[in-house]
């Protein structure tokens, strides 16, 4: 699975994730040992079954404005998949 990431010090970066079970962290990176996630879970890419991306969005970032980031980079296209937003 690919991680993607919208604003924040790696905008526009991306990352190969194992997942440790059927779904991506809701946080990046999981544990930053001060309590405060860096970087939280936006949206799902689903080709058939597996999960082919994910993207996380900076915290200072509108989840509206990840979701037109996302739109405009194409990331659903360029990995076939169908995008569903992560509440």
């Amino acid at each position: 699975m690919r991680a993607l990431f919208v604003g924040g010090v790696i905008d526009n970066n991306e990352l190969d994730l194992d997942l440790e079970g059927s779904e991506p962290p809701t946080h990046y990176p999981p544990e930053t040992g001060s309590g405060q996630s860096r970087y939280r879970l936006h949206a799902i890419g689903r080709s058939g079954d597996d999960v082919a991306y994910a993207i996380y969005g900076a915290p200072d970032v509108p989840t509206e404005e990840v979701q037109r980031v996302s739109g405009e980079r194409e990331y659903a296209r360029r990995f076939d998949a169908t995008e569903t937003a992560v509440d």
